[in-house]
């Protein structure tokens, strides 16, 4: 079961193209302090439905079509005001750059971005409001632990998601279930239609019979654990054990996603290679004036099949830590280090060992063979990450928020892994494209990867 309603992306898509019709529709009223004519109306909205093509792709980067956006609405207006400026400055250039309509709305795109920006808020905030998207069915959660606590916490506080859990059973917390005052009595007062368990726990095996029966009642059970996953885009530690794997992680190859994955790292690399050896005087010279020290360091790093390849950076450093991890190296990094990490600058020389085979643009991050083994004796099953290529960015860089930076953090890298483990087993074409544009807006709005 998929608790997120998958037409709801389609009717936010739908709505913001209502929204950017509306306020151009607004915006030429504003202007001409009175409602257009329709041959004005449509002079306007001919050019500007090439632009809402691009609007519309730069809101899917901006990640106002995934799950996470309404949960975090605090956030909203500056990612919404963020992406509209962004907007406007594409189409400043589309009708300045392409004279073919005949307009150059200077005033227009002004009022636009202004008017664009409230009624996109207004719709984004209350639109499921007004109009009703779905109605919550009532769920019971049967777990324990803090996956559980985070599954109850993330449900009940994002309105997207098609299910309320209006109780909930901690297994951690009790010894033994009564199904009928603890589950049975809750189903028929409170109207409970799912009921999500974590089937795993030796704590329900009693009572499993009588959930059974409870398939007559049309009652439907969830895994817990699938629901985690697909909330939190990362496979939950505590259902990493043998088993897993080998059902998981145990497949054949998918020939045409490699053999298409490759082709692509080979021209992109290439071409993004060759663009962005014009960067490199500049950041020579940056990196002279700061220090007078060596441009670039070559590191070791843990590739597919556990090969050592070899990894050439800007040097960001005052000297090369070669692969040794100290609490102390934030201390060491330069005035140009920090802007050339800060912008990804210093990963540029890496698109050459992407073209050399060594990694691909899309994967789990190579690490130092120092932590490698370390983690390796502290995580069981970290060796499971070195299944495939490393890449130059990926999934975890883009959702693990708080990942080990200058030191060895076995509680953080378990999470991280959670991560590439999810990108390992749902690996796909649409899935890297996905964290390539991902990746792409993070390095145009400075967020870091």
């Amino acid at each position: 079961m998929k608790i997120l309603d998958r037409k709801e992306p389609i009717l936010l898509f739908l709505g913001d193209i209502l929204i950017f019709t509306l306020a151009l529709w607004l915006s030429l009223s504003i202007r001409n302090l009175g409602f257009p004519s329709l041959n004005e109306f449509y002079a306007h909205l001919t050019p500007f439905s090439f632009i809402f093509l691009t609007w519309l792709f730069s809101f899917f980067i901006a990640g106002l079509y995934e799950k996470h956006t309404v949960m975090l609405k605090s956030k909203l207006p500056s990612v919404i005001l963020n992406t509209q400026i962004f907007n406007s400055i594409i189409a400043a250039l589309f009708f300045y750059l392409i004279p073919y309509f005949g307009i150059a709305p200077k005033t227009i795109l002004f009022i636009y971005l202004f008017v664009s920006f409230i009624l996109i808020l207004v719709w984004r905030i209350y639109g499921e409001r007004m109009f009703g998207f779905k109605e919550k069915e009532k769920a019971i959660l049967i777990g324990g632990g803090k996956e559980m606590r985070d599954l109850k916490q993330e449900v009940n506080n994002n309105s997207r998601y098609s299910l309320e859990f209006v109780s909930s059973i901690d297994l951690d917390k009790t010894d033994s279930l009564d199904f009928q005052s603890e589950i049975l009595d809750r189903v028929y007062a409170e109207g409970i239609s799912i009921i999500v368990i974590d089937l795993l726990d030796k704590k329900v095996e009693p009572i499993l019979p009588h959930l059974y029966n409870l398939i007559f009642s049309k009652i439907k059970f969830v895994d817990m654990h699938k629901i985690y996953e697909d909330i939190f885009d990362r496979v939950p530690l505590s259902l990493l054990k043998y088993n897993w794997f080998l059902e998981n992680i145990s497949f054949a190859q998918k020939i045409g996603y490699d053999a298409f994955k490759r082709g692509m790292d080979i021209g992109l690399s290439f071409i993004l290679g060759i663009v962005s050896l014009a960067f490199y005087p500049f950041v020579v010279l940056f990196i002279k004036l700061d220090d007078g020290g060596p441009i670039f360091i070559s590191q070791e790093r843990v590739g597919q099949n556990n090969k050592i390849i070899k990894i050439i950076k800007f040097r960001s450093m005052s000297v090369n830590d070669d692969g040794v991890a100290e609490k102390e190296k934030e201390q060491k990094i330069t005035g140009a280090g920090r802007f050339l990490r800060k912008t990804r600058i210093d990963e540029l020389p890496q698109l050459w060992s992407i073209l050399k085979g060594d990694m691909s643009l899309v994967g789990p991050r190579p690490e130092m063979p120092s932590l490698v083994k370390l983690y390796e004796k502290e995580i069981s099953y970290y060796n499971i990450r070195h299944l495939i290529k490393p890449g130059l960015s990926g999934w975890a860089q883009l959702y693990h928020r708080t990942p080990p930076k200058f030191d060895a953090s076995s509680n953080e890298t378990k999470i991280k892994l959670s991560y590439d483990l999810y990108y390992i087993k749902n690996h796909s074409f649409l899935l890297d494209l996905k964290i390539a544009l991902k990746t792409l807006k993070a390095l145009l709005s400075r967020s870091g990867v």
